[in-house]
């Protein structure tokens, strides 16, 4: 361990999670530039938006630079399951074919999911115990439990010939966590004694003063509110927040409600936490079924959807077509979680849709309801008193997030803070930390069921398509290259007299360039029939030609 050539370096390279919330993918490498052994820490997904990204299920990092040198990649160590740090091990593991390291909790889901892509005959999940230790190649790492909004979050200590770096993954400090472990404040001020190259930080909240407050405070609150209500209530929030979805639990208990779990990810997640030790004191959960005959008072469902996920669960209730559940005049939704930016307008639609038919509705505006899983400033003031590490690297966040984690380091007497992009290479040497290199960086879209790079365009020509319709001009042509019949124009998206004015430029076009090569003919159709829809209606469809010979 303690053995290293001179021309040994220890550096990092984020491809995924700087300058953006999700995706999640960090590398570190030890060695001489031309023969580095690289472990990978988190692999994660961005969820893709219709509106700017349609048919785009997940956005998964670029990973070239390491695919092309997988033989040295030891392995895919998960800091916790979140989709936004383990969503993408699935899909980009065949092209890296390396051992997976994870807490059981952790390990227990991304096997689900290995399950489900067909590959665990294939990936071997290594689980790690809480608080356990694993070496790999010139790397040990030392899993420290600390707290977030899932459970068995671990920053790593992970320590080199040429010094040790902290890595917290998602973290928060919960006093009180209900479930599972504590933050091991006794090991993360050990760790700082030892000391420290650098801390690769959570930014989150970097912006948000304060702190984040306790999960047993919203314990408390729900349990309250619930007493409250009288007819049927939904609770809707994160599956992955076993705790929270504990806290419902009990609070239903509490008031003589009965629990169903309605949403396939809610029944995941339980099933997971059980299998692996916890919600030991779980209340026995009814299927959707069962509840329904319930009276009103008795009945609480907890609910996927709370970010308007047009397939989830309650955007299927607020549409009145969930094969089960019905909600009405009388009855409640609490929403115990915040809104992911960018799901405002689906969010917003869907709490419509519920108040129209009667329902109340209860979020985190006017009650307390939630509590973030990230760290605000107090807590990031707290995590860099106990590891004092000479510079500060924040990721997992957006730049402004960024950028005022690393002055409130600066702030806190930390030597040196650096905001690192996606494809940025860092030297993590003493005394003097660098950007030394830039590789390949971006993103890969999950497209059904293919990985399809960024700048292939197709969701480009989606928005497009979206926006101004497709238009399709059929041209058939002889052996000379002449036209044989009669042109054919098909729009799909837009008004019929467009469609008109395409085919009456087109025609025009063929009697002006008689005698043309057809590819010539072609382009000059496309151009004359886009020119004509521009001029008819406003906008300019994606526009095609296809020519057949007879």
């Amino acid at each position: 361990m303690d053995r290293f050539s001179p021309k040994d370096e220890l550096v990092f390279l984020p491809l995924g999670g700087s300058g953006e919330i999700g995706m999640n993918f960090n590398a570190y490498g030890f060695g001489p530039p031309d023969d580095r052994q690289w472990i990978i820490v988190d692999c994660g997904v961005l969820f893709g938006r219709e509106g700017s990204l349609p048919g785009v299920d997940m956005l998964m990092p670029d990973i070239r630079f390491l695919a092309e040198q997988r033989e040295n990649v030891l392995g895919i160590i998960a800091t916790h399951a979140h989709e936004d740090h383990i969503g993408a091990i699935a899909p980009l593991w065949p092209s890296l074919r390396c051992p997976i390291y994870a807490t059981p909790f952790t390990a227990r889901l991304i096997t689900g999911k290995l399950d489900e892509a067909g590959l665990s005959s294939k990936v071997h999940v290594k689980e790690v115990p809480v608080g356990g230790q694993i070496t790999l190649g010139p790397f040990t790492l030392d899993f420290i439990s600390i707290t977030h909004s899932i459970l068995e979050p671990n920053l790593l200590a992970i320590r080199t010939p040429l010094g040790v770096v902290a890595h917290t993954g998602d973290w928060k400090i919960d006093p009180n966590p209900m479930l599972g472990e504590a933050t091991d404040a006794a090991a993360l001020e050990a760790l700082g004694n030892e000391g420290v190259l650098a801390l690769v930080c959570d930014s989150t909240n970097a912006l948000v003063p304060g702190s984040s407050g306790s999960e047993s405070k919203v314990r408390e609150s729900l349990t309250a509110l619930i007493g409250t209500l009288k007819g049927r209530v939904a609770v809707t929030g994160f599956a992955s927040n076993v705790a929270r979805l504990d806290t419902v639990a009990r609070a239903a208990r509490a008031h003589g409600r009965r629990v169903a779990l309605v949403g396939r990810s809610m029944q995941k997640m339980v099933s997971a936490a059980r299998e692996t030790g916890y919600l030991k004191d779980f209340p026995t959960v009814l299927d959707e079924t069962e509840v329904a005959d319930l009276p009103a008072h008795k009945v609480l469902y907890l609910c996927t959807g709370s970010q308007g996920e047009p397939r989830a669960a309650l955007a299927r209730i607020a549409d009145n077509n969930h094969p089960h559940v019905q909600l009405a005049q009388g009855d409640a939704v609490i929403f115990s979680s915040r809104v992911i930016p960018g799901n405002e307008l689906a969010i917003g639609e869907m709490q419509n849709k519920l108040a129209a038919r009667g329902v109340e509705l209860l979020t985190a505006e006017d009650h307390f309801v939630h509590v973030s899983g990230h760290p605000c400033r107090d807590e990031l003031a707290q995590m860099y008193r106990w590891i004092r590490p000479k510079l500060a690297l924040p990721v997992h966040g957006e730049m402004r997030h960024q950028m005022a984690h690393a002055r409130l380091a600066r702030e806190l007497q930390v030597p040196q803070a650096m905001v690192p992009e996606n494809g940025q290479m860092f030297r993590l040497a003493p005394g003097r930390p660098e950007l030394i290199d830039e590789v390949p960086a971006g993103r890969i879209h999950l497209d059904g069921r293919l990985l399809v790079p960024e700048g292939d365009g197709l969701a480009k020509d989606r928005r497009a398509m979206g926006f101004a319709g497709l238009l399709v001009v059929t041209l058939v042509v002889d052996h000379k290259g002449r036209v044989a019949a009669d042109p054919v124009v098909l729009g799909e998206g837009m008004p019929e007299a467009v469609e008109e004015a395409v085919l009456k430029a087109v025609e025009g076009t063929i009697a002006r360039n008689k005698g043309s090569d057809p590819d010539n003919l072609a382009e000059n159709i496309r151009r004359a029939a886009r020119r004509a829809a521009h001029d008819a209606w406003g906008k300019k469809p994606i526009t095609r030609v296809l020519v057949s010979e007879v």
